[in-house]
Parts: C-alpha cells; sequence; structure tokens
C-alpha cells in the first residue's frame, strides 16, 4: 500500500522551486552545490507547509526535465533528503515527502506557538493580541446574566441569536447601510463565514480571484476547497488595488468569486479608496462575480487623520444588494478567543448559507454571542476597540522603529491601521529567514504563505503583537537570522536565550 496520500507534479513543484531559486543572493551568500540547493528548496516547501508531508513527488526523470538540470542533481537531491529524514521512497511507490523524528508537522497555515515555547520564542506568527481587559471578562459576566431563558431552549441558532442579529444589522444602518436583520448570519469565525461562502458559490475547481497578497489561512481555505485561485497583484506601497488588473482578471477570467480585503488589507495594511470600491464593485457586477468583502479590520485604525476619512464600506457601493456580500468578525478588532463572525448579504443568500448549515456546525456557540451582543449593546464595544488601537499602534511604533535600527536594509511602508507590517527583506529568502529565525528565537510567516505558487519569497509579515523591549529583541533576532541567510548556514544555530517581559 502506498505510504503518500496527495501527489506534487513536476510543473508545480518546479514552479515553487523556481521562485526561491530567482531571488536577489544576499551579499556574501556562498552558492551551493546544484543538488544541495534543490534538496534545500523541497526542504524548506515541506518546513512551510508548503509541499505537504506525505505528498509523493515527481520521479526523478520529470523533475530533472522541468528542472532542466540532469536526472543525476535530481537522484544526489532526493538521496539527501532520505539521509535528513525528509523523504521516504519504497520501489514500486516511489517518493514522498516526511519529516524527521522530533520534528513537528507543518500546519498549511498561520497556527499560534504553542504555551509552552513562549518563554524562548518570540512568536510573530499570528496576528492577534491578548485580550482588552477588563472588557472580556465584563462581556462574559453580562453573558452568563442573559444565558437562562436560552438554557431553556434547544440551544440551535444556525443563522445566530436574533437579538445578535439585530444587533449587527443596527450597526450597518448606523453606518449608512439600511440593513434588516434578516440579511446577517451569525458565524464561527470569519474563517467559518469564508468557508460557507465558498461552498455555496465555489465548488470544486471554480475560480476565485484573490489579492496578490493576501491571507495566507484564507488562501488555503479555498486551496483545500478545491478552488482555482486565480492572483491579481496589488498595487504598489499602500495604495490598495490596481483597478486595470482588476477589470482584466474579472473580464477574461470571469471567477466565480472574488476575496478582498479592503480595510487596512492583511498582509500589507493598504486601504482602498472610495473610487477603488466603487470601480471594482462595477466591474465585478459586470462579470457575473460575487464579491466578498473582509472587513474584519475595518476599525482598527490607527491614525487620527485616516478615522476622519475612511471610506464608505464596500457593501455601500451595492445599493441592490446582488454583487456584495460582507463578512466581519470581533477576532481581530476585540480578540481571536471570541470566534464570532458574520456575514451580511442579500436575505435569500443569507437563507441557502443557513440551510447548507445544517452540514456543516450547525450554529454558533450561544454564549460568545451573548458575550458580543452585551458588548455592542453597552458600549464596551468601542471602549474595548479603543484600547485594542491604542495597544497596536504602541506596538506597531516600537516594531517599526526596532527593525529600522537593526535592519536599515529591509523596506516598508507604515500602515495607518491594521494589524500588520509587509517587508521587503534586503534580496534575503523569506523562506530561509524564517527557518533561522526559528533558530535565533523569533517565529515568522515568510511571504510565500500570502502568495499563489510561490509568490513574494523575498518577503515577511510582521504583525503588531509585540511591543517596548519584546519588540527590540525581536528585530536583534531577526537581524542574527538574517547574517545566518547571508552566510549561507544550514546547520544548527545558537539556541535562542529565554526571554521574559
Amino acid at each position: 500500500m502506498a505510504q503518500w496520500t496527495s501527489a506534487v507534479g513536476a510543473a508545480q513543484l518546479a514552479r515553487l522551486l523556481t521562485s526561491q531559486q530567482d531571488r536577489p543572493a544576499g551579499p556574501g551568500t556562498r552558492r551551493p552545490p546544484a543538488y544541495r540547493a534543490l534538496a534545500d528548496g523541497i526542504r524548506l516547501l515541506v518546513l512551510e507547509g508548503r509541499v505537504p508531508v506525505a505528498a509523493r513527488l515527481p520521479a526523478e526523470r520529470e523533475l530533472a526535465l522541468a528542472l532542466a538540470v540532469s536526472r543525476t542533481t535530481v537522484a544526489a537531491a532526493y538521496e539527501a533528503l532520505r539521509g535528513e529524514g525528509f523523504l521516504e521512497s519504497r520501489r514500486g511507490a516511489g517518493s514522498w515527502t516526511a519529516v524527521p523524528a522530533g520534528n513537528p508537522i507543518p500546519a498549511r497555515g498561520l497556527e499560534p506557538l504553542p504555551p509552552e515555547a513562549l518563554g524562548s520564542m518570540i512568536d510573530l506568527g499570528c496576528a492577534s493580541l491578548p485580550a482588552p481587559e477588563p472588557w472580556l471578562t465584563r462581556a462574559v459576566q453580562g453573558a452568563l446574566e442573559e444565558l437562562p431563558p436560552y438554557a431553556h431552549t434547544h440551544g440551535d441558532y444556525p443563522a445566530g441569536l436574533p437579538a445578535l442579529r439585530s444587533m449587527i444589522a443596527e450597526r450597518y444602518t448606523a453606518r449608512g447601510i439600511p440593513t434588516m436583520p434578516e440579511q446577517i448570519m451569525v458565524t464561527t469565525g470569519a474563517m467559518g463565514a469564508i468557508d460557507a461562502i465558498c461552498h455555496l458559490f465555489g465548488g470544486r475547481g471554480e475560480r476565485i480571484a484573490v489579492e496578490s497578497p493576501s491571507y495566507a489561512n484564507i488562501l488555503q481555505l479555498m486551496r483545500e476547497a478545491g478552488a482555482r485561485l486565480v492572483p491579481v497583484a496589488m498595487a504598489e506601497g499602500l495604495s490598495g488595488w490596481d483597478m486595470d488588473r482588476w477589470r482584466q482578471v474579472l473580464r477574461d477570467a470571469a471567477p466565480r468569486i472574488a476575496y478582498v480585503v479592503a480595510d487596512f488589507h492583511n498582509p500589507t495594511g493598504a486601504l482602498a479608496d472610495e473610487d477603488q470600491r466603487r470601480r471594482l464593485v462595477d466591474a465585478a457586477r459586470s462579470a457575473g462575480t460575487v464579491l466578498v468583502a473582509d472587513e474584519t479590520m475595518s476599525e482598527l485604525w490607527l491614525d487620527e487623520d485616516v478615522r476622519d476619512g475612511m471610506p464608505r464600506p464596500v457593501c455601500g457601493f451595492d445599493p441592490a444588494g446582488s454583487t456584495v456580500i460582507t463578512v466581519g468578525s470581533a477576532s481581530k478588532a476585540f480578540w481571536a478567543g471570541m470566534r464570532i463572525g458574520w456575514v451580511r448579504a442579500a436575505p435569500d443568500v443569507v437563507r441557502s448559507l443557513v440551510a447548507a448549515r445544517a452540514y456543516a456546525d450547525l450554529g454558533t456557540p450561544v454564549l460568545e454571542q451573548l458575550a458580543v451582543n452585551w458588548l455592542f449593546s453597552t458600549g464596551g464595544w468601542e471602549q474595548a476597540v479603543e484600547l485594542r488601537r491604542a495597544q497596536a499602534r504602541e506596538n506597531r511604533d516600537a516594531l517599526v522603529a526596532a527593525v529600522r535600527r537593526e535592519l536599515p536594509d529591509w523596506e516598508f511602508e507604515v500602515p495607518h491601521g491594521g494589524l500588520t507590517l509587509w517587508v521587503r527583506a534586503g534580496g534575503l529568502s523569506g523562506s530561509r529567514l524564517a527557518e533561522m529565525g526559528e533558530r535565533t528565537g523569533v517565529r515568522v510567516p515568510s511571504g510565500p504563505r500570502f502568495g499563489v505558487d510561490g509568490a513574494f519569497e523575498g518577503y515577511l509579515r510582521l504583525p503588531f503583537t509585540v511591543g517596548g523591549a519584546v519588540a527590540d529583541e525581536a528585530a536583534s533576532r531577526l537581524a542574527a537570522a538574517a547574517r545566518l541567510v547571508e552566510s549561507g548556514a544550514t546547520g544548527a544555530a545558537e539556541s535562542p536565550r529565554t526571554f521574559v517581559a
């Protein structure tokens, strides 16, 4: 019986490897032998989760043709990977990826760092902040007071608690977007909302247009749903979308769905202006594309001048409600542990999503819905989000200063909101920086996780999750990782010291 559970084609693997090999070489980088470079490239793809564990690799001859190298080079690379525990083979079954004993199996997304590793590792992998107390505790206490009447019911509310649906609808109406409770469905976080939308509109093989780069976990969710991702490059810097590219993709590819983050885009921090929003909605309507607008970051403006000039929501340019589906969430603006999200869409779309939910998760936990409803109805939400903004702003400024001091060759623009900094790493490989960062004690996701087929190898995403002395130490450890990459190091690095702050 074969030991592999999926397969990677020669052309696909060649694209992923070429994106690494074509990056600019860092100063002083030693060029390894061709077989070693190939083995290192495959190993990095496995460690990052971009090639799954237990994936069958192409035959030596097939990969050699796809890469235009000798079969001897591929054979030597495979042999090196077998010796290191990253490849297993059996006559008649081929070769498949593995991880050596003692190595964690890589996740395909951006999973949180295990609590036991927090003493020695600075975690810049997950763009989430601690809960804004005392508001979490107060919200849970308020929810417990409201719970008894619901405890006498079956507890299943596939569309969400009526009180919370009404409250979310009122909040949209207050923003100038008239909304009825029938247009709202409460979900288990924004991921649950987008998963439901993809299954309703984007069956296996359907095209989905996505920003490039885009949020890694959503990209992986769509891949696993069987979607064909169509990347649309972002405009340079923080200027939002390139509308010429969007119009061309929507016209030529006719994707069933387009997924966008218009408000403090993850990972770049870009904010799309009103004209871009209007033109994108018009283009999606003309193409018959369902436009999914993720506004989980919309309340996380960090600078006062931006607050006064925030553009209207994307759904504000779709008064008929036939084109735009909006996704919101409490996870970024409040706390990642509060797994409450919602969908705003036309009533018939909401009914279809609710009907399909019977075969998924049935509904969202009642207690958490009551907690969010308490925050919305008491004004606690606004105070908690203001606390979150202050914390993110302080962290952003500290991280920006530390990176500029320790890594002056790295390039980025400082976003006016959101939780992430998108950094061009001075010509170094983001994948290798992420690998060496694990050794120097800082965990960062590399750029290719946010792209399609290996794009953004020269980038990293740095979230505003640490500040003060921890931000200084994180930048110092990143600088140490960069020095290891520049030196061509492949062996074990020094163990990170425990850091507590």
